[in-house]
């Protein structure tokens, strides 16, 4: 796999491209990572908690190996880092997950953004965005959004 991703970001190929073909599993994973990456550098930092949080995430949820979620993240932050809009990577994943994975994918978001215990107002707007744009609805991103809070709350408090 992480010749996979290598060999995606080698051949030129944004998720921008990936509309006109068929989506791979490895260019929804992107898609979802570079939303993670997206939301954890919002407010400009980008920490090792959150870090640490999206690379656990994509490990367990993705089921990648750790090298292979590392570069994964890698692979993301160069997209983001090109991307100047969530279009692209809100489209791949509005058009090739079900609800209830769009519904996973915003609880994984918002356990990124309560990573460093602290939410700002852009990062709630952010969330709100992405949420209208994968169509998720309000009431599931809020549901998605206590879930990821408790159970963050559970980890730091079995610590």
């Amino acid at each position: 796999m992480l010749e996979r991703f290598k060999s995606f970001l080698g051949e030129g190929k944004s998720v921008a491209a990936a509309k006109e073909h068929a989506h791979t599993p490895d260019e929804f994973h992107l898609a979802a990572a570079a939303l993670l990456v997206h939301a954890a550098t919002i407010d400009s930092v980008f920490d090792r908690k959150e870090r640490d949080r999206i690379e656990w995430l994509c490990e367990h949820q993705f089921k990648l190996e750790h090298e292979e979620a590392h570069a994964l993240i890698e692979a993301a932050e160069l997209e983001a880092g090109e991307s100047v809009q969530l279009l692209s990577f809100t489209r791949t994943i509005k058009d090739g997950f079900s609800y209830d994975e769009r519904i996973h994918l915003m609880e994984m978001l918002w356990e990124v953004v309560y990573a460093d215990e602290v939410i700002e107002a852009h990062e709630a707007m952010l969330m709100r965005r992405i949420a209208g744009l994968i169509y998720v609805e309000d009431r599931d991103s809020g549901i998605a959004k206590s879930r990821a809070r408790a159970r963050l709350k559970n980890k730091s408090s079995a610590k």
